[in-house]
C-alpha cells in the first residue's frame, strides 16, 4: 500500500494486519477498475459482511474524496425490525458514518427470502436514481458464491446459474451492481467488522432451517469434514464463470442476428431464433424478458423452458412472464412490458 494509503488508516486509528491490508488492496482494485472516484452507494443490514463493506468503503473514500451514501433497507418482517436499524444507525454513528434507513411498505408474506431481495433492490434503485448514484456496492463474498453455486445446482441451473456472481453486473443499464468481496473468506470479513466497530447484529433468519441457504450452509459444513473443500468449490465456479463468458459472447453475436429492440420491445425473429439450441434459446428469451422488464432478476429457467416448449407446438401464442407479455406470430416472438397491453395493438 502507499504511504498515503497508511496515513489515512492511522488517521483512522485502525491498525490493518497484513491479512487485512490484502483484503483492502483487493477491494481497492477493484473499485478503481469501476468506480475510480464517482459516488456510490454501500447497502448495509448490520451483519459483518457489510459493515467490513462500510469499513473498506469509508477507507477508500477518505483517500480518494468518494461522496458515499451508506443506505439501510428495514424489511418490516420482524416485530423489532425498525429497532434493530436504529440499532445499527447508531454503532455507525459512532463512527462519523451517517446511516439512511429505507422503510418498505409493501407485505412480504411468500417467497420471503426471495421476495425481501427484490424488495430491497427496488428500493436501492429508487434511491440511486432520486440521487442521481450509478454504482450499488454489496457485501457478498466467498461463502455467499459456494451457497448459491449449490442452491442452483440443486435447481438443475445450467451453465448460466452455476457460475454464479460477478463482482460487476448491470442492474437496470444504468446502474452497476459491485460485490468487490467475492473473493474474501466470510471468517476474515467478521474479525475486520468486530474490530473496528466493536460488535455486529446477526439475522435470527439465517440459523432458520426453513430456508434452504440455511440448509446448504451446513450442508458445507459436512462436505469440508468429508474432504470436498471449498477452494475446490470455487475453482469450479471460476472455470464454469469462463465458460458462460465464452457463451455470452456467441449469444451476444446471435442475438445481433435474430433480435430487434426498441425502448418498450424486443422482437425476435423465429427463422434464425429456431436454429439455435435449447440452451442459447433460454438465454436470449430471458435477456429479452430482463431487458424490458427492468427487474433484476429473469425468470427461472424451468419456467422459460416451459415456454419455449409452448411456442415450439403453437402457431400463435399469447401469455405473460416476468411482467411481460410475450406474443407469437407467425413469424416473430414479441416482448413488452405487460402495463403496456392496452396500449398496443397486437
Amino acid at each position: 500500500m502507499r504511504k498515503k494509503d497508511l496515513s489515512v488508516l492511522k488517521f483512522e486509528k485502525f491498525n490493518l494486519n497484513n491479512k487485512e491490508s490484502l483484503i483492502y488492496s483487493d477491494f481497492k482494485l477493484c473499485l478503481e477498475k469501476s468506480i475510480k472516484k464517482k459516488t456510490f452507494l454501500v447497502a448495509v443490514s448490520g451483519g459483518p459482511y457489510s459493515l467490513a463493506l462500510t469499513l473498506l468503503s469509508k477507507i477508500y473514500s477518505k483517500i480518494e474524496k468518494n461522496r458515499i451514501f451508506f443506505v439501510l433497507v428495514d424489511h418490516g418482517l420482524r416485530p423489532n425490525s425498525s429497532k434493530e436499524a436504529k440499532a445499527v444507525k447508531l454503532l455507525l454513528k459512532k463512527k462519523k458514518i451517517n446511516l439512511t434507513i429505507l422503510k418498505n411498505k409493501e407485505k412480504i408474506n411468500q417467497n420471503i427470502q426471495s421476495q425481501a431481495r427484490k424488495v430491497r433492490y427496488k428500493l436501492l434503485l429508487d434511491f440511486c436514481n432520486k440521487k442521481k448514484i450509478k454504482f450499488i456496492l454489496t457485501g457478498h463474498h466467498r461463502d455467499d458464491q459456494i451457497e448459491t453455486f449449490l442452491i442452483r445446482l440443486s435447481r438443475g441451473s445450467g451453465i448460466q446459474g452455476l457460475s454464479s456472481m460477478k463482482k460487476v453486473t448491470n442492474l437496470d443499464g444504468k446502474i452497476k451492481l459491485i460485490r468487490p468481496l467475492l473473493n474474501q473468506k466470510k471468517k476474515e470479513l467478521i474479525i475486520l467488522a468486530k474490530q473496528y466497530f466493536g460488535k455486529f447484529f446477526k439475522d435470527p433468519s439465517n440459523n432458520n432451517q426453513k430456508y434452504l441457504r440455511t440448509r446448504i450452509r451446513a450442508l458445507i459444513k459436512q462436505f469440508e469434514k468429508n474432504g470436498i473443500k471449498q477452494e475446490k468449490i470455487i475453482s469450479s465456479i471460476d472455470n464454469l464463470g469462463i465458460t458462460r463468458d465464452t457463451l455470452n459472447s456467441y449469444i451476444f453475436k446471435i442475438e445481433k442476428i435474430c433480435v430487434t429492440r426498441k425502448k418498450k420491445e424486443s422482437t425476435i425473429n423465429l427463422k434464425f431464433f429456431s436454429l439455435e439450441n435449447d440452451e442459447i434459446q433460454l438465454k436470449i428469451l430471458s435477456n429479452c424478458i430482463k431487458n424490458i422488464s427492468k427487474k433484476y432478476y429473469p425468470p427461472r429457467a424451468k419456467k422459460i423452458i416451459n415456454l419455449l416448449n409452448k411456442v415450439k407446438i403453437n402457431k400463435n401464442l399469447k401469455v405473460t412472464l416476468g411482467g411481460c407479455i410475450i406474443y407469437k406470430n407467425d413469424s416473430n416472438l414479441v416482448v413488452y412490458k405487460e402495463k403496456l397491453k392496452k396500449s398496443l395493438k397486437i
